[in-house]
């Protein structure tokens, strides 16, 4: 992403735009794209508040290619409007004066994402709405990417009311929000679930108010077919990937996990004697145990040799400990700083915590791990589209087609429905009981031609 000859100071320098929200609503942005425009910028800042990234361009292209948008991709247009904007903000200092900034805030009933994110601490939001949802989130603990996400949800909704306030809103507004989801926007089926439940708790827990009944229009449930790799597509990807990054992606595999329930694993999880890995906290707040691939045992006591001088060095340094959910944190307060509370995969560098604002030790971003995993199958040849999660798919497919009982798999994913898992019947290698191809079986059965033996006279 360009800044097309605008004036900025650098691609690594953080921008200061509190008030890009005021200049796209008085700027020449067409009134049709400034929703969207505010929405993908809102995205991108809740984005970088997550990671603990300052909002700068070299960022920007990051988070552009890690979300596959391409060069006319709606949001690529927003952000360089955004990097614009700020930059003639920052050489004519023109953006608006805190007074009037103020009053702006008080007639949307919202204010303005801050570009360089503060700690969760000072982070208390702006409108009375806002602190309300804030507040309920932190007392019931919920984590900081569902906090973040809640957030963002609230804020469409917000614009969505304008001039009235949430507090004014009924189940008709959250119905018609929804609607415009599916008809407009296009969303799907998930997305449109995620917004429900976000204003659902926003209406209900935060702001004390029964919606009622809601009647909207739902996005149509789309049934995608999992991509799948081969065993040897597997190994050709595994291959290209270096050193951790390699052990993380054949332990993903191997065991059958989710993106989040990898990066997340810590020393306790792993049990090597029994070849369990236990998995806390996974999708739905739920707990599994699941299988731990048997060769990667070495592989994993060389993590844990290479993990411990980085353990000892951090606790010689007075480095808080990790971080660790907030109930745990309440009871056992020094956990974080034990030996087997540390993350499995832990990141090089320290970063900041973006609820307390102390710099501690988190694991390995999934940014960073997916842009491996994109990388090495593009390395290793495979026209296919691959994630992280193919090789979850991977992994309940190959055990299917070794005729490992579907149960079995399903307790080892952690679905909570058996139809959940049956989508991996659909991509098996031999599907159904063995059933040929007609095709295959018109060459080999086909009636060998007789020779031409000329014309026949009568």
């Amino acid at each position: 992403m360009a800044l097309d000859g605008t004036s900025f100071p650098g691609e690594n320098t953080p921008i200061s735009f509190p008030h890009w929200q005021e200049a796209l609503f008085q700027g020449a942005i067409p009134p049709e794209l400034q929703d969207s425009f505010r929405s993908a910028i809102a995205a991108f800042l809740h984005h970088c508040r997550r990671e603990n990234a300052p909002a700068t361009v070299v960022s920007a292209k990051q988070y552009l290619e890690a979300h596959g948008f391409g060069p006319h991709a709606e949001t690529r247009r927003a952000l360089r409007w955004f990097f614009r904007a700020a930059a003639a903000a920052a050489e004519a200092d023109t953006t608006p004066d805190h007074a009037g900034a103020e009053h702006s805030r008080t007639l949307r009933g919202r204010s303005p994402l801050p570009s360089t994110p503060p700690p969760a601490a000072q982070d208390l939001g702006g409108a009375d709405w806002e602190r309300d949802l804030i507040g309920t989130l932190r007392k019931k603990g919920f984590l900081w990417r569902t906090e973040t996400t809640y957030r963002q949800w609230a804020e469409r909704f917000a614009q969505h009311l304008q001039p009235r306030s949430p507090y004014a809103a009924d189940g008709s507004d959250v119905a018609s929000f929804l609607s415009k989801l599916a008809i407009e926007h296009r969303a799907s089926a998930s997305t449109q679930k995620q917004a429900l439940n976000a204003l659902m708790f926003l209406l209900k827990e935060a702001l004390r108010r029964d919606p009622g009944e809601i009647d909207f229009h739902r996005a149509f449930a789309r049934r995608r077919v999992p991509t799948v790799l081969t065993r040897d597509e597997c190994q050709r990807l595994f291959s290209q990937l270096p050193g951790t990054s390699r052990l993380m992606a054949e332990l993903m595999y191997g065991a059958g996990l989710r993106l989040m329930e990898l990066l997340r694993l810590r020393v306790h999880h792993l049990d090597l004697d029994r070849g369990q890995l236990k998995v806390f906290a996974g999708k739905g707040d739920k707990d599994r145990i699941t299988v731990l691939p048997e060769s990667l045992k070495p592989k994993l006591l060389e993590q844990l040799e290479r993990l411990a001088p980085l353990f000892r060095a951090d606790r010689e340094s007075g480095l808080p400990g990790v971080w660790l959910p907030e109930g745990l944190d309440r009871k056992y307060g020094r956990a974080g700083e034990q030996w087997e509370w540390q993350w499995l995969f832990p990141s090089r560098e320290t970063a900041l915590d973006p609820a307390s604002g102390q710099r501690r030790r988190h694991h390995v971003l999934d940014g960073t791990f997916q842009n491996a995993i994109r990388a090495a199958a593009g390395s290793a040849g495979i026209a296919k589209r691959v994630t992280p999660h193919v090789l979850r798919h991977s992994f309940a497919t190959h055990l299917l087609e070794s005729g490992v009982d579907i149960r079995t798999v399903q307790d080892l994913l952690g679905h909570e429905s058996v139809e959940t898992t049956q989508i991996y019947t659909h991509v098996m290698q031999k599907p159904g009981l063995g059933v040929r191809s007609p095709f295959d079986l018109l060459k080999t059965e086909s009636t060998p031609r007789m020779p031409n033996a000329g014309p026949q006279r009568p």
